[in-house]
């Protein structure tokens, strides 16, 4: 008899655990939660920084009034507005007052548009010359639109001259098409004065003949 409780209270126990395992081994398997997909933050369009405005149309904002205007007379906007690049030694509008009036307004006539055009082209180099540049060009020359005529640089103190009159007083104002440096005097191509134009002198009048 007591074998017999002895064996009971040992089988007991083994039979529960094989059905308890039996139990587990049966449970269906949750499935694995799915990790959730990270969702996208829309793209935001860059837009590309806005290129720099032409030689004209930064002459223009910038204030350059007198040298926008005389461009327009001497009919060299859409030239300036060209691929280039252009290199152009701006006067300001002070350095445009510094002249007879009287010889801007004869300037601004149809009949001198030419002339007008050589003394704003003599102002402009061909290709893109930067401020670090110019500084290495002391005594040197230079090329112009203005075909006939050279402008020559002076470096003095870290002055920049040209032909030893007009002094860069601001540089590398960027263009889409080029840079601006800024000058405090108008350059006359050689030949050429700064004197206002003479005057005509009136005609006398046809003496009347007296008759018999």
């Amino acid at each position: 008899m007591s074998k017999m409780v002895r064996w009971f209270g040992i089988a007991v126990p083994v039979v529960a655990l094989a059905l308890g395992g039996w139990a587990l081994a049966e449970e269906p398997k949750k499935p694995e939660a799915k990790p959730e997909a990270k969702k996208e933050e829309p793209k935001k369009d860059v837009k590309p920084a806005a290129a720099a405005k032409d030689i004209v149309d930064t002459a223009v904002e910038a204030k350059f009034t007198t040298l926008a205007d005389l461009l327009k007379a001497a009919g060299l906007v859409e030239t300036l507005k060209g691929e280039g690049p252009f290199t152009v030694f701006a006067p300001t509008d002070e350095a445009f007052a510094k002249l007879p009036k009287a010889l801007l307004d004869d300037l601004k006539k149809p009949e001198n548009k030419q002339k007008l055009a050589d003394i704003l082209t003599y102002h402009v180099v061909k290709g893109k010359v930067p401020a670090a540049e110019v500084l290495k060009m002391d005594g040197k020359t230079t090329k112009t639109l203005n075909a006939k005529a050279e402008i020559r640089f002076t470096v003095k103190d870290g002055k920049v001259m040209l032909n030893d009159k007009a002094t860069v007083t601001k540089t590398d104002v960027a263009a889409s098409n080029g840079v601006i440096h800024v000058i405090d005097t108008v350059i006359m191509p050689p030949g050429e004065k700064k004197e206002e134009p003479k005057k005509e002198e009136p005609k006398p009048a046809p003496k009347e003949e007296k008759k018999p």
